[in-house]
């Protein structure tokens, strides 16, 4: 087990002397070119930013006006059936807003209910198998100015629900 920490600790400073060096063996200024970079990855903060805000905005007062909990409330009888506890329910739909708020729900599930438990196993499993839909669609398709989506919400969609299916099996096989 230490080799492979100390592998894992080694992997990103080789990476980074690997690429100066290349650079360097190409006489190529990486000193410039690593500035340049960093200066248009700050423009790009720069533009993504009105988006994200507008997101975060949306997502809190959804999640404050009780919304959430309102749809996990009307939805809970389909999801019983499915075996999806009604706890889980606010988390895999804020989930495809917000990875850091569902994080915060998952944590409040943790401290509730344990990590082991049939919850907690269920919100670690979709935690990792699911995407935050929206944020991504609206903050990536936002900076390359893509218009038209087409197929893509749909896709994602039945990704999301492929991801939270998946989760559901395994943590009934793992914890049942």
């Amino acid at each position: 087990m230490n080799v492979l920490v100390t592998i894992s600790n080694m992997i990103l400073p080789t990476v980074i002397l690997l690429v100066v060096a290349i650079g360097l063996g190409r006489r190529k200024d990486v000193y410039a070119l690593f500035i340049k970079g960093a200066e248009d990855g700050f423009m790009t903060v720069i533009k993504i930013m009105p988006t994200l805000i507008g997101l975060m905005m949306a997502v809190g007062i959804l999640r404050a006006s009780g919304f959430f909990d309102l749809l996990s409330i009307i939805i809970t009888p389909v999801v019983k059936v499915l075996a999806l506890p009604a706890e889980v329910v606010p988390f895999l739909l804020i989930k495809m807003f917000s990875s850091s708020a569902a994080t915060g729900l998952a944590l409040d599930l943790f401290k509730n209910y344990g990590t082991d438990s049939y919850i907690g196993t269920l919100v670690s499993l979709a935690m990792s198998s699911t995407e935050t839909v929206f944020y991504t669609m609206s903050v990536y398709f936002m900076v390359v100015k893509i218009r038209k989506t087409r197929y893509t919400l749909a896709g994602a969609l039945v990704a999301t629900v492929s991801g939270i299916v998946a989760s559901v099996v395994l943590a009934l096989w793992m914890c049942g």
